[in-house]
């Protein structure tokens, strides 16, 4: 593992997190004269960016899941553990999984975050977010019980209610649930109900500034929203969901109020940090922002601990533009790629300048042939960055098996419209979803 001639043990270097941040930080140290411990409370590395994907039936969540001994197993310095760090000593320099002490000389936490509610945390019982395989699953679930609950309703009121959708929040996540539950409603669903016309769902996308897709160029904005427009949804910019309750989501529109009535929302509109964020900032004194994330300075380490590193999502890195970094998927990859080399690099008794982010572009998928890609020296829209958004995606993608799986997937769904994961699963059936809102049993 290391130097012969170097008698000293191997160092230690403590992983905490197995998304794009922690995994990669692992793949790079792979060859190094170091023993990686990568910790996790799941044994997967998820691909978010196609989490929408499985919510809207396209995808199954193993096609966009790999296990994460499976992608290290040929890291032989690294060891994966499963488990859920609760504790961390900086001055013990070890990290508590459960009632085991885990010793460290670098740490590299790489938790991610959580979807937010600005304070409305009630919210999330009517409104769930976007975030975990399960997140994914239970908005799968109510989106398809939807149609299926609209189906047996009588009563027209009821029925409009079950068939309008409310997405909060304008950014890719939010385009791209609204433009795949629309192809949902209008192609994918259109010939399999009797007592419905599924293509009359109500899709509503709000969002509180004055564009969609705040990223990108102005002018790929405006496509986006025609595009959408297209598909039947309604996007609404300017709007602020001011409550969510009893099946009524309350909005302003500059100092008009309003009421929509509405079975199904889905939440696209902020996250926070982890739980960890905040044990970090009580053991190290470390500074927060207002979401919670870690103030970090400019080789993502913390001030005053130089051997603790936070990357991705957790991490608030405002040291470029003085804007903190956006929490994508390129940014965990690229600051976990960054700490890892810096490890290194120290090792060998030499250093790297700062962290800075290279910006490839922002991407969004909107629906059937239509995507918009800002690459910044030039922009797609249309086919062309429909083509060139599964390209990457595909690309990026951990194992093989997933590649494959997910090309296969996407094109027989290109062809033949349809989704074939379109499963109602969980802990609530439709059975009682329909229960619950009719307040007596219905045969289903």
């Amino acid at each position: 593992m290391v130097n012969s001639l170097d008698n000293n043990p191997p160092h230690k270097v403590v992983i905490v997190g197995g998304g794009f941040g922690g995994l990669y930080a692992a793949k790079t140290l792979a060859k190094a004269a170091v023993n990686v411990t990568l910790i996790d409370k799941r044994n997967f590395h998820l691909f978010q960016p196609l989490l929408y994907q499985v919510a809207t039936g396209a995808l199954s969540p193993a096609d966009i899941s790999s296990p994460l001994r499976s992608v290290l197993s040929k890291s032989k310095n690294t060891k994966v553990l499963l488990g859920e760090v609760n504790n961390i000593d900086p001055e013990a320099k070890q990290v508590t999984v459960g009632d085991e002490a885990i010793a460290y000389d670098t740490l590299i936490v790489a938790t991610g975050a959580k979807h937010s509610y600005f304070g409305k945390d009630n919210w999330e019982e009517f409104a769930p977010g976007l975030k975990t395989v399960e997140d994914a699953i239970e908005m799968r679930s109510r989106i398809f019980s939807a149609f299926e609950a609209a189906e047996k309703e009588t009563d027209p009121e009821k029925r409009r209610a079950w068939l309008t959708f409310v997405i909060v929040g304008g950014g890719p996540t939010g385009v791209e649930l609204a433009g795949a539950i629309a192809e949902l409603a209008n192609q994918t669903l259109k010939e399999d109900f009797r007592n419905i016309d599924t293509s009359e769902a109500k899709i509503l996308l709000l969002e509180g500034l004055d564009r969609i897709l705040p990223p990108f160029a102005p002018e790929l904005s405006q496509e986006a929203e025609a595009s959408l427009t297209r598909l039947g949804v309604i996007v609404q910019t300017k709007t602020l969901v001011t409550n969510i309750e009893n099946d009524t989501v309350t909005l302003k529109q500059g100092d008009e109020v309003k009421e929509i009535a509405s079975k199904t929302v889905l939440w696209a509109a902020g996250v926070k940090a982890s739980a960890m964020g905040k044990v970090l900032a009580e053991r190290t004194g470390a500074e927060c922002d207002r979401a919670g994330r870690i103030i970090v300075e400019p080789d993502l380490s913390i001030k005053g601990h130089p051997n603790i590193f936070v990357v991705g999502d957790l991490a608030n890195f405002s040291h470029q533009n003085g804007k903190p970094l956006p929490g994508v998927a390129p940014v965990a990859k690229q600051e976990g790629e960054y700490v890892a080399t810096l490890v290194q690099q120290r090792l060998a008794g030499k250093s790297l300048p700062p962290f800075a982010y290279t910006d490839h572009g922002s991407l969004a998928m909107i629906g059937h042939n239509s995507a918009v890609v800002d690459l910044g020296f030039i922009k797609l829209k249309g086919f062309f960055a429909w083509l060139f958004w599964l390209v990457i995606h595909i690309y990026f993608l951990i194992e093989f098996d997933n590649k494959l799986v997910v090309m296969i997937q996407w094109a027989w769904n290109y062809f033949t419209r349809n989704r074939g994961a379109r499963l109602i699963t969980g802990k609530e059936s439709i059975t009682e979803f329909v229960i619950a809102d009719n307040k007596q049993p219905v045969n289903v």
